[in-house]
């Protein structure tokens, strides 16, 4: 009889030790049978040798399919997904709060913005210290099929992370 709460409690600790995110692909976002995204463009307007952050004049490009379909079935999923980010809120302390994950260098400030399926809307507690655009991260959270929409692009995906981190091919 006294196996019965230690068994109990085990399968309820068990989503607790299975809580490792999975690695997302960006090709899995994007629903069987969807035609395929037009590949990026070259950019728009060019940076000013500040590694990418310098202040863009030009009008932000039109997103092609900012209602693009979405894959109902990832949301709530622990995922880890790597991307460049696009700052939406910058803190004063120079941290970036708040972005939009994005599959490929340059989304959304060189070139037009990929679909929404491809974008995810990301906020980040303490924030990430950005310090060039071209530097790939892995981005960790609970993924949530949700639209939202920013003066950049509207994202198919939301999260609110649990890690932000430059990323690295592991060997």
């Amino acid at each position: 009889m006294r196996r019965l709460p230690l068994v109990l409690l085990l399968v309820l600790a068990m989503p607790l030790w299975a809580a490792e995110p999975r690695d997302l692909a960006w090709t899995e976002m994007i629903p069987e049978g969807t035609p395929p995204a037009q590949e990026p463009q070259a950019p728009m307007h060019e940076s000013q040798g500040d590694g990418g952050l310098a202040d863009e004049s030009a009008p932000p490009a039109a997103q092609a399919s900012p209602a693009a379909p979405v894959v109902k079935a990832l949301d709530g999923q622990l995922v880890r997904l790597p991307g460049y980010l696009v700052p939406l809120e910058t803190a004063s302390d120079g941290r970036v709060r708040e972005f939009l994950l994005v599959p490929y260098f340059g989304a959304c400030i060189h070139v037009p913005p990929p679909p929404s399926n491809q974008i995810v809307h990301v906020r980040n507690e303490p924030g990430v210290q950005l310090e060039v655009l071209y530097q790939p991260y892995w981005v960790e959270g609970r993924l949530r099929v949700e639209q939202t929409s920013s003066e950049l692009a509207e994202a198919g995906y939301r999260m609110t992370t649990s890690k932000v981190y430059p990323y690295q091919l592991e060997q």
